[in-house]
């Protein structure tokens, strides 16, 4: 497994990465999450992703316990959660948002679920427009002073307000910001490639990507309709299948997937480890989240690091001659 520093911190973290969302807690119980975190370790994956929101913070709860399980050195890995949405459905004006109140109090309910003494990684999920930049900068800093958390950064932030964020934090000798988690994939690239390219330079900023498969339409899974088992299947999931596969576009994309899975088999790999691999050989992402129900999954997914050295520069253009999507 390949090991990279995280933008401007000292941290490595392991190149492809685990998260719960949509998983733990819900299709996942805790002896899936057990297996498929196991597996993920032993692999060479060092950093697991999480949320306050995910389930409403039933996702944390099971990853804590699957941690306590293995017993694994807490210096051999990394976890991180989120703060913005709340933990409760319905959450009140106080149990939201990026406010001092809040970001401090979801940091105490994250390690009590979690049952750990301190995050590593510590998200704002989204921007809060309602709350300062300033009060959130200084909260996480409390944070940082307090041995709650060691890092914090942005999720799905404009590139304006990360800097407007690091700005804040280095006039007032405070920690800035040194990551952020922005979704990436074949399909979806203009912040990740353009929006941010001043930042890398700039300010040091690395990235923890989320949806790299692009919710599995890159998997190849839906290129001959939607499998009698998926979770699109689901009334819950219909948020999703609009998302996916109902847009304008659908038939355009599932036809790159098409073509970008032959360009697969001709180079030896499968066409989700192609759409993983492609994420990581940018040198502006530090690391790429994966997702799994199932240990066969996770194994599947870590072929993903036999496959970066196959993406040539010639293999790279045929990417780009089938996407046809490349930012300015």
């Amino acid at each position: 497994m390949e090991y990279r520093r995280l933008g401007s911190s000292g941290l490595q973290v392991s190149v492809l990465s685990f998260g719960s969302w949509v998983t733990f807690g819900k299709q996942v119980d805790e002896q899936k999450a057990y297996d498929c975190m196991t597996a993920a370790y032993d692999a060479g994956v060092n950093f697991f992703d999480n949320a306050e929101m995910y389930e409403n913070g039933a996702s944390e709860t099971v990853m804590g316990k699957v941690l306590k399980r293995t017993g694994w050195r807490r210096d051999s890995y990394v976890v991180s959660s989120k703060v913005f949405f709340g933990s409760v459905s319905g959450p009140g004006p106080t149990q939201r948002g990026l406010s001092r109140k809040h970001v401090v109090e979801a940091c105490d309910q994250a390690l009590e679920r979690m049952g750990l003494e301190y995050l590593d990684l510590y998200f704002c999920h989204r921007p809060d427009p309602e709350t300062p930049i300033e009060e959130t900068v200084f909260a996480m800093n409390e944070l940082i002073r307090r041995g709650k958390i060691f890092y914090w950064g942005t999720s799905e932030w404009p590139a304006d307000a990360i800097e407007a964020a690091h700005g804040i934090a280095r006039r007032n000798g405070l920690v800035p910001p040194s990551m952020e988690q922005p979704q990436y994939n074949m399909f979806w690239r203009q912040r990740v490639e353009s929006e941010y390219a001043r930042l890398y330079r700039d300010i040091g900023l690395g990235t923890t990507i989320w949806s790299p498969l692009a919710s599995g339409l890159l998997t190849g899974k839906y290129n001959d309709g939607v499998p009698s088992d998926s979770r699109l299947n689901l009334p819950e999931y219909r948020w999703l299948r609009e998302l996916l596969l109902e847009k304008p576009d659908t038939a355009e994309r599932l036809e790159k997937v098409r073509q970008l899975a032959k360009l697969a088999a001709e180079i030896g790999t499968n066409m989700p480890s192609l759409a993983l691999a492609w994420c990581a050989k940018n040198p502006n992402v530090s690391t790429v989240i994966t997702g799994a129900s199932r240990v066969e999954q996770v194994r599947d997914n870590m072929r993903a690091v036999e496959t970066m050295p196959l993406l040539t520069d010639e293999v790279m253009d045929g990417i780009e001659a089938i996407l046809q999507n490349r930012p300015e």
